[in-house]
């Protein structure tokens, strides 16, 4: 079973610095039938302009995903982590028992595109920190390749929770697909480019929860980036 979410069906928020678009109940934007799926609780797509960004803040207990489609992040957390996150790299930080960071955009003028995640993990109170690495460019390209996933599994990074994120980067006109598990739950999410999943045509923003299915086969329409999560059901 494939169940559409369209991208104009997300919550928007749009603060002058920071134009935001949540899949889920976010914020003051709130919707019943959009809480989460399973442990994956945020998915929000947010466009910062030039010299602006999230001053230091709080989480705790919390995996947070953060993805950069264009432009440039800069990362300062308590743990006196500092980098600057930029497309073709990703960085997962562990909140744990407690952790304080900030988000800025790098440059001062042009602005930056970014995808930030929250999982749910299993583990409570555990240490914070981050993890930060440049993602293999050359899997993303030849189809879905596994970033994330439990620590015992290999991927370049760990989650605490029984939760899975692949990536995959199709050229226009190439197919890819995915073996999917069907006690599980998927989530296919385009944040950039568009798709033709069968008989629907997915573009920015679009997204399909994947339930009861054995395998996952498209065509991209268009040089696309496409984030599937593999969730408990």
């Amino acid at each position: 079973m494939i169940t559409l979410r369209p991208a104009d069906t997300r919550g928007h928020a749009e603060h002058g610095w920071l134009d935001s678009h949540h899949t889920f109940s976010f914020g003051s934007w709130h919707d019943p039938d959009h809480m989460g799926i399973g442990a994956l609780r945020v998915l929000n797509d947010d466009r910062v302009v030039g010299g602006a960004g999230f001053p230091p803040h709080s989480h705790r207990d919390m995996e947070i995903i953060t993805y950069v489609l264009s432009g440039a992040l800069r990362h300062k957390d308590s743990t006196g982590g500092s980098s600057v996150l930029s497309p073709g790299e990703m960085q997962v930080m562990t909140a744990g028992r407690g952790i304080a960071h900030s988000e800025m955009n790098a440059d001062g003028v042009a602005p930056v595109h970014f995808l930030q995640i929250w999982i749910v993990p299993e583990l409570r109170g555990a240490t914070p920190g981050y993890q930060q690495l440049a993602l293999d460019v050359a899997a993303l390209k030849a189809g879905f390749s596994l970033v994330a996933a439990p620590e015992a599994e290999a991927a370049p990074f760990r989650l605490l929770q029984d939760a899975r994120l692949s990536i995959a980067w199709p050229s226009a006109g190439q197919q890819v697909g995915s073996i999917l598990r069907a006690d599980r739950r998927h989530y296919l999410h385009v944040a950039r480019g568009s798709v033709q999943l069968g008989d629907q045509l997915l573009k920015d923003g679009d997204a399909v929860l994947i339930e009861h299915e054995t395998a996952l086969s498209l065509t991209a329409t268009a040089d696309s980036e496409l984030l599937l999560f593999d969730l408990a059901a």
